[in-house]
């Protein structure tokens, strides 16, 4: 017990030497609403992935809520949960 108090006390110690992202959100980066389409066009994008150069995620986003949005766009292309429910 005191073994994992003390990896998870130098953990926690590490974590604070992390650099933060300098300059913080851009402006202009991509929010909920681009989370929204870029999630809803996932598996496209993925496909098209193997041919040509494009991303699936977009690198310089507005952290959480693009997260969301991103997530519930993946969510509403595969039918979320009312998929399983239907089986």
């Amino acid at each position: 017990m005191r073994i994992a108090l003390a990896v998870i006390v130098i953990l926690l110690a590490l974590t604070g030497c992390a650099e933060p992202v300098a300059g913080g959100v851009q402006a202009g980066a991509p929010g909920f609403l681009y989370g929204v389409l870029h999630g809803f066009i996932l598996p496209f994008t993925f496909i098209a992935g193997f041919f040509m150069d494009v991303a699936v995620y977009a690198s310089p986003n507005n952290g959480w809520p693009y997260d969301l949005g991103f997530l519930i766009g993946v969510m509403v292309f595969f039918g979320g949960s009312a998929g399983s429910a239907r089986r």
